[in-house]
């Protein structure tokens, strides 16, 4: 069968694009960033106009494209909240809560109206002489093209590739007679009862995903190639408890375990640079009791990597480790040899009998959401661009983007991005700017470039598969980020925006 590609969107006819309208802010995303993105432009400038442009049909990034059982929070929500939203549920929430809780804030807001579904962003093409961007979109339900003009673009699609999760191939997986299934992709009728079933991944997909599903299952198996680090907290903070039973008012309740919450992470980072074995310790020494007796902890729970080298799967009151003593669920740890008809043969021989193989094995990112970006007719070459405090972009004029912690919640990010955006924007505003635009200065010529992420610092896979669509960042202030809550919390809302950094006109 012989099929004829579409042409690239550049080389399209003009013609069929219809135009949009302009807006003062155009926000691609209503996820979480953008959500919180759109409540500090009500809060700021309640008089300009913005619209949130989203790809998928409903809002909530993240929290509508995963729908696997159990998915849930693996940071708690008073600090996943959004600072001007106090959270009144368990510190460790489920997506059905989390979405529900931002359908509050789209409803107190009032937001619904400036939000537009199944509109894909495909290209912005910046130009000097308007002094706007012009952005592509394509509508996923009629078909059409339409076209929007902006002041400013904030980018708030957050950094998954929400159509096509990370998916390894392996040998025999065509002769095997079961299902596989993606976690991004869960089929909503699948029934588990009575199945065996394979997770292949042991991060925090697959500690959500196992213990969701052991109960149904006859039984589940993490086949896993090496171990991750866990942490067993309860599913409420007992603070929380204590203040709620002394009546205390919501948003003093989520102040204080905001606090509480990130003093604890700001500690478990500390100790991470500053003391890994003694972290190491003491994550292994809160999870053994969990286990049943005789685990081969060191075997199955002792990563290679140092602690929060790569994300802390959260498992609250240690479900995953209840199934495990439970019977409901057991733990490989070994490599993959080849499918086979039923099931998985792993490296030491041993086969893996399988009605149901869930590939636990992550996600890919994608640098803004694979817009095409232009400047003056010049695509822009991201790779070879650096960030501007992890927030802007090197020679790209008036485009902000929000990219939260790895380790610390996302949305703690999230609100201090916003904070600074919208102090840039009070700042074109008193000096007449119409265009802002983070700009090398002298002292930076030759400065080193450095990988967006160190993999010394921060090593995921999903990180490492990536570095090469994404910016990069530099060896000194303001060209750097990927720092931590704690120094970030100091830095950001003071940070100087006339330090010649920023070239305002």
């Amino acid at each position: 069968m012989t099929t004829t590609a579409p042409a690239p969107t550049s080389e399209l006819s003009t013609d069929d694009v219809q135009d949009a309208g302009h807006v003062d802010v155009l926000v691609v995303g209503a996820g979480v960033s953008g959500i919180g993105a759109a409540h500090h432009l009500r809060e700021r400038f309640p008089d300009r106009s913005f619209v949130l442009l989203e790809a998928q049909d409903n809002h909530g990034g993240t929290w509508w494209t995963h729908r696997y059982p159990g998915v849930r929070s693996d940071s708690d929500l008073f600090t996943y909240g959004y600072r001007h939203k106090p959270w009144r549920g368990p510190s460790i929430a489920a997506g059905g809560e989390i979405m529900n809780y931002l359908d509050e804030v789209i409803e107190e807001e009032q937001l619904a109206p400036h939000i537009r579904y199944r509109h894909q962003a495909t290209a912005a093409r910046w130009s000097s002489q308007d002094r706007r961007w012009e952005v592509e979109v394509t509508r996923a339900d009629t078909g059409e093209r339409l076209r929007w003009t902006t002041d400013f673009l904030w980018m708030c699609q957050g950094y998954y590739n929400h159509t096509k999760p990370y998916q390894p191939q392996w040998e025999g997986m065509d002769r095997f007679s079961g299902l596989v299934v993606h976690p991004q992709s869960w089929p909503q009728d699948l029934d588990l009862t009575g199945k065996r079933v394979v997770v292949i991944g042991s991060g925090s997909t697959a500690a959500t995903l196992i213990p969701a599903i052991a109960q149904e299952a006859e039984h589940v198996t993490m086949l896993q190639r090496s171990p991750s680090y866990f942490l067993a907290p309860p599913l409420t903070h007992e603070l929380a408890v204590t203040l709620r039973a002394l009546d205390i008012p919501e948003d003093w309740t989520h102040e204080i375990l905001r606090r509480a919450y990130s003093a604890q992470f700001n500690e478990l980072a500390r100790m991470s640079h500053e003391a890994p074995d003694e972290l190491h310790a003491f994550l292994m020494e809160s999870l053994t009791p969990l286990l049943p007796e005789g685990f081969d902890v060191e075997k199955h729970f002792t990563p290679r990597y140092r602690p929060w080298q790569q994300r802390i799967a959260i498992v609250p009151e240690g479900d995953l480790f209840a199934a495990l003593r439970e019977g409901k669920a057991s733990i490989v740890t070994d490599t993959i040899d080849t499918f086979t008809e039923t099931g998985i043969r792993v490296a030491s021989g041993e086969e893996l009998e399988a009605d149901v193989v869930v590939t636990a094995t992550g996600f890919d990112l994608s640098a803004f959401g694979d817009v095409a970006f232009t400047v003056d007719g010049e695509p822009v070459d991201f790779p070879s661009r650096v960030t501007w405090r992890g927030i802007m972009i090197s020679g790209v004029p008036n485009m902000a983007y929000v990219f939260g912690y790895f380790r610390h919640s996302w949305t703690l990010r999230a609100d201090l991005v916003s904070d600074l955006v919208v102090r840039m924007m009070s700042l074109m505003q008193e000096k007449g700017a119409s265009t802002v635009v983070p700009t090398l200065r002298p002292e930076d010529a030759g400065m080193q470039l450095r990988p967006w992420s160190d993999p010394e610092n921060f090593n995921a896979g999903y990180v490492l598969r990536s570095q090469h669509v994404l910016f990069k960042q530099g060896d000194r202030e303001p060209w750097t980020h990927m720092m931590e809550h704690a120094p970030e919390a100091e830095l950001l809302p003071k940070a100087d925006l006339e330090d010649g950094s920023l070239a305002f006109s």
